[in-house]
């Protein structure tokens, strides 16, 4: 099995009008979108970890035409989840269209970069992913990240986790603790997710030790 990361360049908008919302509400900023699925009628559903005013959010998605339903879950302080069920809508509608078509699995959860662009994986076998690739509309705009070998393993590790370990973690590689020269420190990854210094390098050193020792025995 082959896997395909793919950056969508979306200018900042949401890969679909609800998520375009989501992505300019000034109160909400977006984790995860944790799973996307297209439905047999054409509809779609939205699954996303989100931070930010959850009341004013709620409020636009009341008066959003695509929205057919939504419900919010695991509201802690300023974190939580929110399923929405919406009418189809683009590009989403074209992406999962292509996914079906070739049996392509989307490894979520779909992340978001600091530009605002969205990776997202896709995995089956090396001739379905290359036609699939062939297959995206020009109108789409899209770069390869990376591609290789698919291993499952790596969500299970990721699963081993406590939720605040994975966001700290999440958060420090999106931005960009980990590349090379470092682009942040820890000061700057608590400021971004509102807690102490300390408790950012406490939930690190943890996570690292569990995903090192469990790779290397």
């Amino acid at each position: 099995m082959r896997y395909l990361t793919l950056r969508l360049m979306l200018d900042g908008d949401g890969i679909h009008p609800v998520g375009d919302l989501i992505a300019a509400h000034p109160a909400i900023q977006r984790e995860e979108l944790i799973h996307v699925n297209a439905l047999f009628s054409g509809d779609g559903v939205l699954f996303y970890r989100l931070r930010g005013d959850v009341d004013a959010l709620a409020e636009e998605l009341d008066a959003h035409e695509s929205v057919l339903a939504y419900d919010i879950l695991d509201r802690q302080q300023a974190q939580f989840h929110i399923y929405i069920y919406v009418e189809s809508g683009e590009p989403a509608g074209t992406l999962m269209h292509i996914a079906e078509k070739y049996a392509l699995i989307i490894d979520t959860p779909l992340t978001y970069t600091d530009s605002g662009d969205i990776l997202v994986t896709v995995v089956g076998t090396e001739e379905m992913v290359q036609r699939a690739f062939r297959a995206l509309p020009q109108w789409i705009d899209i770069e390869v990240e990376q591609t290789g070998e698919y291993t499952p393993n790596f969500g299970y590790l990721l699963s081993q986790l406590t939720d605040r370990q994975r966001e700290v973690l999440e958060t420090a590689v999106r931005l960009g603790y980990y590349q090379i020269p470092r682009q942040v420190t820890h000061a700057d990854i608590a400021e971004r997710l509102e807690c102490a210094p300390s408790t950012v390098d406490e939930h690190l050193r943890k996570s690292e030790q569990h995903l090192f020792s469990t790779l290397f025995g």
